[in-house]
């Protein structure tokens, strides 16, 4: 696709797909695909990242209930330990755009490279700041996984999760190194494999992220 396209006369049903979490120690890797309604228009569209929490959450809202079909997809702890964090997010996307129960004439992905799919696509760089399709699939899948690391603040306390989502902050680097790693830790990503070494718990089995 050309970059200098302008993404506002793209023909209709277009998916829009995004990713949340390849960089986070922990948890899943959550995907978005949505096609929007050219009929029912959303105002404030924008990169998740430059959204406050709460404009995420009143868009994420009115994204479920106007857009013609959006699919929110993932690659689970396991499937990024086994397959590497690059293509588990493939993986992930693929899924969201194979679940939208309307077929798209056309995938726009966020980022430079693009998963292999059953419909066209092409990858846009700066997507989720250019794209209205591409910035509410970032809303869907950055407010579902905050929400998920929220609820792991309850059922793993001491990590911070909640707060930092489970980035590598040196709050989330301090408490992996004196509690070890959790059921959620991606175990092929190296500070968690440096904790579980610590701990004598030998993981060579995964290549170096």
């Amino acid at each position: 696709m050309q970059m200098g396209l302008d993404f506002t006369l793209v023909e209709d049903l277009v998916a829009g797909v995004d990713e949340v979490g390849r960089g986070p120690l922990c948890g899943a890797v959550v995907t978005a695909a949505v096609i929007l309604d050219p009929q029912r228009p959303i105002l404030g569209l924008n990169d998740s990242k430059k959204l406050t929490e709460a404009r995420r959450e009143k868009l994420f809202d009115e994204i479920c209930e106007k857009a013609l079909s959006f699919c929110i997809a993932r690659a689970e702890v396991e499937e990024i330990d086994e397959l590497n964090i690059l293509h588990a997010t493939m993986l992930a996307m693929q899924r969201a755009v194979e679940g939208l129960s309307v077929t798209p004439k056309l995938a726009l992905i966020d980022g430079n490279r693009c998963p292999k799919l059953s419909v066209p696509a092409a990858p846009v760089v700066k997507g989720d700041s250019q794209v209205p399709a591409i910035a509410a699939a970032s809303i869907l899948a950055k407010v579902t996984r905050d929400r998920e690391m929220a609820a792991f603040e309850l059922i793993y306390p001491g990590y911070g999760i909640g707060g930092h989502k489970g980035y590598p902050t040196p709050v989330h680097l301090e408490a992996l190194a004196r509690l070890g790693p959790t059921p959620i830790h991606r175990r092929s990503f190296a500070p968690v494999r440096a904790a579980l070494e610590a701990r004598g718990v030998l993981n060579t089995g995964f290549a170096e992220r």
